[in-house]
């Protein structure tokens, strides 16, 4: 597969967009656990099959003291052991997000979010997960390309 555009040449093209959507991530970072939104990002690139995200993200959670072996087991996060009941509600609440235009977001997930994140942290999950999604699909669009060490 042939890259399209490169993520600096994104950058140096179109900086508002990219500054947006990190403006939008700083807004909210403050109220929202690091290795959550590791996770969270992780995820739904997961789910979108951004490799260039999936790639960049694990990266940085191995980085900011997120286990590998959570990391393995987080597309099976369901049946997985050594996830959170917040961790779950959050990785719920983005996979239903993402999975939107197929379903809507059920009551009883959003009651169990809102009372687990109140209003001002379900506010801030859901732009963290708008965040992910639109770079996923301006990566998978462009086909940015991961860089592997081997490279």
């Amino acid at each position: 597969m042939q890259e399209r555009l490169s993520y600096p040449k994104f950058h140096r093209l179109q900086p508002a967009t990219a500054e947006g959507l990190g403006l939008i991530h700083e807004a909210v970072a403050t109220s929202l656990d690091p290795q959550l939104v590791h996770l969270i990002h992780y995820r739904v690139s997961q789910i979108n099959g951004c490799a260039f995200c999936q790639h960049m993200h694990a990266a940085e959670g191995r980085q900011d003291g997120e286990q590998q072996e959570r990391l393995d087991m987080l597309a099976g996060w369901h049946d997985a052991p050594g996830f959170s009941t917040r961790e779950r509600l959050a990785l719920a609440w983005a996979e239903a997000l993402t999975h939107i235009a197929d379903a809507p977001v059920d009551d009883e997930l959003y009651g169990s979010v809102k009372a687990e994140f109140g209003d001002k942290g379900m506010i801030d999950l859901t732009a963290e997960v708008l965040i992910i999604n639109s770079w996923n699909r301006i990566a998978i669009s462009n086909r940015f390309m991961p860089k592997l060490a081997a490279q």
